[in-house]
């Protein structure tokens, strides 16, 4: 007799039970497991179902392979995997076995991309937040270019309070450059305004000139003091003759006739913020020059008689101011002294200039200013015998006042 080993009938649900359920208690268990013989149900040509006895080992020779078997000694049972599975022609009748599919093919999840939609419970609104600065930027350079011009007019028909017609205008340049950084300073600046008046009966006549040149350089040791080393340069001219009105033959000045140089070394107390400054200097030269012939005999404005130029050494003190008063109002307050340590030291030379601007809008502003001179090298002429001959008086303050309301540029 012969065991079929068949898909339906070797070995059969019974030999899958009962291997299946045999359990393994202990590693002499299991040998005792080997040797055991199992039962087999085979199928002879009668058709007759008989029990076979086979050897555990000889029933694993012929079922490994066709099944996978493990021993878990965990769970003490032992497991009997297919490998293959009966396939039969239903032409032919033959059967062949067919490998079992392996569980990954099952079991593997097959992959589908995409995109999924994002949707957005709260709408993102923009907010402006206004951000307070702690600190400005620092500026270093600070520029301003100004162009000014103020005209006034007048004029009378049949007028009886009476009235003589006259133009007048004011021309104003002014450009600055200062530079301020750590433990440098270096201010430059320059001045020109000049004014003319023209009336019917009197002709034309000069109301201001003045060309106005300043540098000054200064270096401190750290960034906590306001004191500056500095060296200052000063030079002071005007455009064109000025007389003693109504005499225009004589011109009692001219350019260059007189001009002023300052130069000199010493010490400046700066204010930044508040725009206020000190210059102190021991050491102080100071120039006058006459470059006229005719002025330059007479021995004007101090010079020795023939002499084009004098020279003094002395003190300077200038102090400068600039202040904010009101919205629209801006003072500027200019004073310079200068004493000779030669002549006559003690006897101080005064110039102070001072100025406000109201600004009514960016083009139109007005300015109030007055200035006072007092130089004891300049002497006094007036025509004392009206004789038309000037005479030579001593020294006096000279005064003067201005409103003027026109445009400005700044560029």
């Amino acid at each position: 007799m012969q065991a079929q080993i068949t898909d339906s009938i070797a070995p059969s649900k019974k030999i899958d039970t009962l291997l299946t359920n045999t359990k393994i208690e202990s590693p002499k268990h299991l040998r005792q497991i080997i040797d055991t013989t199992f039962i087999v149900q085979t199928l002879d040509s009668s058709k007759v179902e008989k029990l076979v006895r086979i050897r555990k080992s000889l029933l694993d020779s012929l079922l490994s392979p066709y099944y996978d078997i493990s021993y878990d000694t965990v769970a003490k049972d032992t497991i009997f995997k297919r490998r293959y599975r009966l396939f039969v022609n239903k032409l032919t009748n033959d059967s062949t076995y067919v490998p079992l599919p392996k569980k990954e093919r099952f079991i593997k999840a097959k992959r589908k991309y995409g995109f999924d939609t994002l949707k957005i419970a709260n709408q993102v609104r923009p907010i402006h937040i206004d951000s307070t600065k702690m600190a400005a930027e620092p500026v270093w350079w600070k520029r301003e270019n100004k162009i000014g011009l103020a005209i006034n007019e007048a004029a009378f028909a049949n007028w009886s309070a009476g009235g003589e017609n006259n133009i007048a205008g004011l021309l104003r340049f002014s450009m600055i450059r200062k530079f301020q950084k750590l433990y440098t300073l270096w201010n430059n600046e320059i001045f020109v305004n000049y004014g003319l008046n023209v009336t019917e009966d009197k002709g034309t006549r000069k109301t201001d000139d003045k060309v106005q040149i300043n540098s000054t350089f200064g270096y401190r040791r750290d960034t906590i003091s306001n004191w500056y080393y500095s060296a200052k340069f000063s030079f002071n001219t005007q455009l064109t003759d000025g007389y003693k009105y109504p005499d225009t033959d004589n011109p009692i000045s001219r350019f260059f006739a007189p001009a002023y140089l300052y130069f000199g070394a010493g010490t400046e107390y700066n204010l930044k913020k508040q725009q206020f400054s000190v210059y102190l200097s021991p050491l102080t030269l100071k120039s006058t020059f006459v470059m006229d012939e005719t002025l330059s005999n007479d021995g004007a404005f101090g010079v020795e008689p023939g002499h084009n130029a004098r020279n003094e050494f002395g003190i300077f003190v200038e102090s400068s101011w600039e202040k904010k008063l009101w919205k629209n109002v801006v003072m500027n307050n200019r004073l310079s002294l200068y004493t000779d340590y030669v002549n006559n030291f003690g006897n101080i030379d005064v110039d102070w200039i001072f100025n406000l601007k109201l600004t009514v809008n960016k083009w139109i502003n007005a300015n109030i200013g007055t200035q006072l001179v007092y130089d004891d090298d300049i002497k006094y002429k007036e025509d004392t015998n009206g004789d038309g001959q000037l005479e030579t008086l001593g020294a006096r303050v000279q005064f003067k006042q201005a409103l003027n309301i026109g445009v400005a540029f700044s560029f």
